[in-house]
């Protein structure tokens, strides 16, 4: 989800580990929750659901209360929680489960598409995780790199991309749910999805070294830009106006 990183800076934090920790906080503990309440304690879809989003808030709240920013990705988890607890009331059946994570799939992709003309596109954020360690210098540098013609027609392409397919493949496994059986949904619910998001990220990609090859032979300037200080933002590292 990215174009050029040259003149990236150097902040002295591991990439690596904002990303480990960000992935157990927000990925792993809270599926390990839901999983651990539903199926060894009993406990209902939306109280697990509820539960499970205790992780991405205390993110939130370690973030705030340290850098006194929002981080972005913690804040998409929630949506997505927020979103399976609303679904989750018309689960009485099989075939409602399945229409459920469709339904869910389907208004990320909205969200995605609606970004797109509101603001910074979804994956602007959600790529900016990808691209720096997450320390103030390299997302002052990335929300600088909005300033090229060039990575804000990028991200608008990767934008539309993710919005338009997750939109489609949701349409998709919808009507599929309401032609097949139960059984060979399982497998679709479960594969689909996963090789729709393996194939977004490769070509997401593909996209973004395309576009840091065309900058550099180019020429483009990418280094990061003076701090603009804009006390109304209150997302984690987006200064100034969208």
């Amino acid at each position: 989800m990215s174009t050029p990183d040259a003149g990236k800076p150097v902040s002295g934090q591991s990439a690596l580990a904002n990303w480990i920790v960000t992935i157990i906080v927000n990925v792993v503990l809270p599926f390990a929750t839901y999983v651990l309440l539903t199926r060894v304690f009993g406990a209902g879809e939306v109280t697990a659901l509820l539960v499970s989003g205790a992780w991405p808030v205390l993110e939130i709240a370690y973030t705030v209360a340290r850098h006194r920013v929002v981080d972005e990705f913690s804040v998409f988890v929630l949506i997505g929680i927020v979103i399976g607890i609303v679904t989750a009331l018309f689960s009485d059946d099989a075939r409602a489960v399945f229409l459920k994570d469709s339904l869910a799939t389907g208004l990320i992709g909205v969200v995605m598409l609606v970004t797109l003309v509101v603001g910074r596109p979804l994956t602007f954020y959600l790529g900016r995780r990808f691209a720096t360690d997450g320390s103030a210098v390299q997302r002052q540098w990335w929300n600088g790199l909005w300033r090229h013609p060039q990575f804000r027609r990028v991200q608008r392409t990767i934008g539309l991309m993710w919005g338009v397919t997750l939109l489609g493949e949701a349409a998709i496994r919808a009507l599929l749910t309401l032609t097949l059986g139960t059984e060979p949904m399982v497998l679709v619910n479960n594969v689909v999805p996963l090789l729709v998001i393996a194939g977004l990220v490769t070509v997401t990609v593909a996209i973004g070294r395309r576009a840091q090859a065309a900058a550099a032979r180019q020429g483009h300037d990418t280094a990061p830009p003076p701090a603009e200080a804009d006390p109304g933002r209150g997302v984690r590292g987006t200064p100034g106006p969208r």
